[in-house]
């Protein structure tokens, strides 16, 4: 049985997968599964659903984390702070642009849900447009993966015949940019703190800790 067969043979299973996959993070995962769905092997609409549905169950998870752990994790995992400040400054300048695009953003796609609970943002209001970021997030990436295996079949020819080697290019090709747009979020990131767009991690994980500073959105 070849992996086409496999994924046609427990496509509920994938969409699950699929749910548990975003709700972590995914956006590999959901490309793949997009090209996939090309071949019709999978629905394109049932699993952006289940993309959707779990990017925005899973920040909306990590966002009450943050707001009644954020200090204690903070404390545990040092390495976070540099990630919890951009959030806490993007939303205090962006608002509804920064919950709208920060899965978009290296450095804080991680930790921008519970950045906000810890910052106090009201839950109701992230819950709202974070519902609209996660759809946008899971068409935008279902759909990449659906256009590049379009794309790599149409230069290889038969795509069931060409499967494998169909899928090896949509991964190597998202690896390939993944590893782009990392490097530039490092360097914008250096660029902020060095220009002081940005206050330092200290300072903001402090401020976190205390609930009567930072109340943004309110």
């Amino acid at each position: 049985m070849d992996v086409s067969e496999l994924i046609r043979e427990y496509q509920n299973l994938f969409y699950l997968i699929t749910f548990g996959w975003a709700f972590i993070e995914g956006e590999s995962f959901v490309i793949i599964a997009g090209a996939a769905a090309f071949n019709g092997d999978l629905n394109i609409f049932l699993l952006i659903l289940a993309a959707w549905f779990g990017s925005f169950c899973g920040d909306q998870c990590w966002f009450l984390l943050g707001k009644f752990f954020g200090a204690r994790l903070l404390k545990r995992f040092p390495k976070l702070e540099s990630g919890v400040a951009v959030a806490m400054n993007m939303v205090q300048k962006y608002d509804i642009l920064f919950i709208l695009s920060f899965r978009f953003i290296y450095g804080v796609r991680n930790v921008a849900s519970p950045a906000l609970g810890m910052n106090g943002y009201p839950w109701g209001r992230f819950a709202f447009f974070n519902f609209i970021a996660a759809f946008v997030w899971a068409n935008a990436f279902a759909w990449t993966g659906y256009f590049l295996a379009k794309a790599f079949g149409e230069v290889l020819g038969d795509f069931s015949k060409n499967f494998g080697y169909i899928m090896l290019g949509v991964f190597g090709f998202v690896v390939v940019i993944l590893f782009f747009v990392h490097r530039a979020g490092k360097k914008r990131y250096k660029r902020m703190v060095a220009s002081g767009e940005i206050d330092s991690p200290e300072a903001l994980a402090k401020s976190a800790s205390d609930p009567e500073k930072g109340q943004a959105g309110q």
